[in-house]
This record gives C-alpha cells, structure tokens and sequence, in this order.
C-alpha cells in the first residue's frame, strides 16, 4: 500500500471536492514544485531557516518534479517509473474542480513535500511542533515549506511557469506546422485550380497560393504566441497574499526569481506592481485568447481541406489526404478526413476553454482573482491540445497531402471563373449574359465564349492566362 504524505489539509479536501472530474494537470503540480524548491533557497539565503531544513525540502520537490515529468504511456515505462509515477498521482489526488482559489492543491503540494523532507532527516512525516509552531529541523508544511508564500502568488506563479513550458513546446509544433504549409505551396505552386467565395465560383487561383496562405497564417499566430509568453514570464510571485508582499522579505523576493530562472530555465521576471497582478486574471485570458484564434485559424484551415478532399467521386477531390483507417462500420471503402476533423474538435474544446477563463477572470473581486483552479485547468489544457493535436496534423496529415491536378483544371474549365478575366476586354453586362447561358445551358464558358465567335479557342487560353504557370 502507497504511504501517504498528504495530511489534514488534504484529507479535508477530499470530503470537501469529492467529485469524478480529471485531477490538476502534471504541469501545475510540478510548477509548484518547482516553485517551492526555488522559495526553499531563496528563504535560506534570506536566513529564514537552516541548510538541512532547505536541503530536505529541494530534495523532496526535486523527487515530485522527476516523478512527475515521466508522462509516456504505462505501458513503455520501466518497473521503477511505474513506482514514480504511481507515487505522484497517489499523492496528489484534488479534483481540479473545487473552489478557495486553489488553497487545497497548494496545501496538498506543501503538505506532500513537508512529510517527505522530515522523512529525509529521519523525523516524523507528521511531527508534534512545539508550541512556536517550528522544530530546529522538522519541517513543517506551513511554516516552512509556504515560508514567504501564499496560495494566491503561488498558484498563478505555477499556471504561468506550466504556460511557459508548453507554449516553448507550442512554438515549435508552429513552426513545424507552417513550414511543412510553405513546403506544399511551393510543390502545388502551378497547379491551377478554381477559387470560391461564398461557396460560389470566384476567380482562378493556384493550390500553391492557398497553401502558401495557409502557412503565412500560421506564422501570424507564432508571433503572438512570442507575445502572451511574455505575460507568462512576468509574475507577481513574492507579493503574498494581496500583492503588498506581507511576510516576504526583498531578499527573499529577490532571491526567488534568480531561483526559479535557475530551475526552469525561462527568464521570469518580477511585475512592477504586484497588488495589480493579484487582483487580475486577464493575464490568463490574453494567453487563452491567443490559443483560441490559432485554433479557430486551424480548424478554419481543415475545413478547406475537408472540402478540397472530399469525394472520392462526389465532391470536390482537388487534393487527397492519407488513408490512416477505415471510415465507416458499414459502407465499405470508405476514409474520412479524421485529422481535419480533430482539429475542428481541437477548435471547439479550446473555446469552451477560453470561455471558462474568460468568466474566471471577471470573477475577480477586490484584491484577489480568486478563480484560480479552473484557470490552471483549462489554459493548461488548451496549451498541451494544441501542441498535440497540431503536430500530429503536421506530420499525418498536412505533410502527406497530394494533389490532384486534373481535377482541379476540370474544376476550373466547368466553372464562371474565366468571367472575371474577360470582364476588362467585354464589359461586365456582356460577360454577365455570357455566364447566365452557360449555367442555363450546361456548356463551358469557353464553350459560350467560342460560340459567340468572341473570341477563338486561341485567343481564350491567351485572354485567362492570368499568370504564367
């Protein structure tokens, strides 16, 4: 049986938020870990306790962070990983839904790391404190481990040192993403093919041009992504419980950042006025904001290829994704654009997402933005959705795409969209009249066009080169 570190705290929590929902993310509890190592050093420096106080408690949050960056699945984990592993998600059980700003999981993090630093010098996981409340060298969750802290700098602190990580991780699935975009532009640059607006035939375009759009796109979103990892990287950790810095001393605070950036390896940096970070959360929402309009941007881009691939014989079949598997139970033959369709799926969760922030953030009162659980929830859910969703795309769906040339110039010749083109040499009425009797009468443009003796087959192909390909 798991020995348990949490203690009354947690326990309490558990009768309190005893629901069937999905726990806090990894990335949270190792961010407070993270965080606490980073206090723990920063407090001995500032001489706020003694070196194996500080020692037991690095070793502790060092232990949380190593069990639980071990995220592959069970199945390729060695029997030792599966040991770490069951330990951090025993000792971490808070559903994240659960109200008090996250004191709970915060004091579950305090509580875990303060019973095993005692364990490491040999005392009781949960000792008799004296009456002061501290021993020479037992750890306690509060006195120790929370020294110089506060739920309400802590918890948001964590949320944006997990953000920062996953948006690194973020920015690179993007580059991925628009570079394999810009490759197929350039592969599909003179395929000529049928433009549509309002779902109507509009004017010729290349494959090229829309995948180059494609990518141009993306990359609009890498730059703003670089934008809101800014807002991940400013913090108001050190300003304790409203953001005055009650019980942290400028050594303390000064120490903690260079901590931290040590541990994580990101450049965090101090806000310049704390009191407004902690009544604040629109923070969160910018960041969640930016995730959403890259995902609405995506799942608008599967849309397109949605429809270019459908068919096989139905629809329009300009270009054709993988077959990853069997699309249907029934009709036999059948593929379905299921990577297109995962990132229409991406789209609609990271927007129930954003909306959830969006009413945590309002739901700031005074001097604390105290809707911090689901905050840490869904902005860290939406991040790591985004990375893995988009880079499967990548690499499954985007980069494997082939096009079909002769459907499009098919696509293109049955089509209204030689009309524009002609409209400079004839008039707008006269072209008008000409697409009117083409549709009415099922003939090509070109058809009509010839017909008419405006033009000869000759000087038609001349007149809709619009562009040498």
């Amino acid at each position: 049986m798991q020995k348990k570190y949490f203690g009354e705290q947690t326990q309490k929590a558990l009768k309190n938020f005893p629901f069937d929902t999905s726990p806090f993310h990894r990335e949270f509890i190792i961010a407070l870990a993270q965080i606490k190592k980073a206090a723990a050093i920063a407090n001995f420096t500032a001489g706020n306790f003694n070196r194996n106080v500080k020692n037991a408690i690095v070793k502790a949050a060092d232990e949380i962070i190593e069990h639980g960056t071990l995220t592959r699945p069970s199945a390729t984990l060695s029997q030792r990983e599966r040991v770490k592993r069951k330990f951090f998600d025993y000792q971490f059980p808070l559903p994240s839904l659960m109200g008090g700003a996250g004191t709970s999981i915060h004091m579950n993090v305090n509580e875990v790391i303060a019973s095993r630093a005692n364990e490491i010098l040999n005392k009781p996981l949960t000792p008799t404190l004296s009456r002061k409340g501290r021993g020479s060298e037992v750890v306690n969750a509060n006195d120790h481990v929370n020294r110089s802290q506060s739920t309400n700098d802590v918890n948001p602190t964590a949320i944006k040192v997990a953000s920062a990580n996953l948006l690194d991780q973020l920015s690179s699935v993007l580059e991925n993403l628009s570079a394999a975009l810009e490759s197929k532009g350039k592969q599909f640059k003179n395929i000529l093919k049928l433009a549509r607006t309002h779902l109507q035939d509009a004017v010729p375009i290349t494959l090229g041009e829309e995948f180059f759009a494609y990518a141009e796109i993306i990359r609009g979103h890498q730059k703003e992504i670089t934008r809101v990892k800014s807002l991940a990287l400013t913090l108001h950790l050190g300003g304790t419980a409203v953001g005055n810095s009650v019980n942290a001393s400028p050594r303390y605070i000064k120490s903690v950042y260079k901590e931290l950036n040590k541990i994580t390896k990101q450049n965090f940096i101090p806000a310049k006025n704390f009191v407004a970070h902690t009544s604040s959360s629109s923070d969160f929402l910018q960041i969640s904001q930016a995730i959403t309009a890259l995902c609405l941007d995506c799942s608008k881009i599967a849309s397109d290829l949605r429809l270019m691939s459908s068919g096989p014989r139905g629809g329009f079949g300009e270009i054709t994704l993988a077959e990853l598997q069997n699309g249907s139970s029934i009709m036999p033959g059948k593929v379905n654009p299921i990577l297109p369709e995962t990132v229409n799926v991406l789209y609609y969760t990271v927007s129930g997402n954003n909306l959830t922030i969006e009413h945590a953030a309002h739901g700031a009162q005074l001097n604390l933005a105290v809707m911090v659980p689901p905050v840490a929830d869904k902005l860290i859910h939406s991040i790591k959705m985004a990375s893995q969703v988009l880079q499967i795309f990548t690499d499954r769906c985007i980069k494997t795409i082939k096009a079909n040339p002769k459907r499009c110039r098919e696509l293109l010749e049955k089509s209204t969209a030689y009309a524009t083109l002609l409209t400079p040499k004839f008039g707008y009425e006269t072209m008008k009249q000409v697409v009117k009797e083409a549709v009415s009468s099922g003939k090509t443009l070109r058809d009509v066009v010839v017909g008419k003796k405006l033009l000869t087959n000759k000087e038609f192909n001349k007149a809709v080169n619009f562009r040498d390909v």
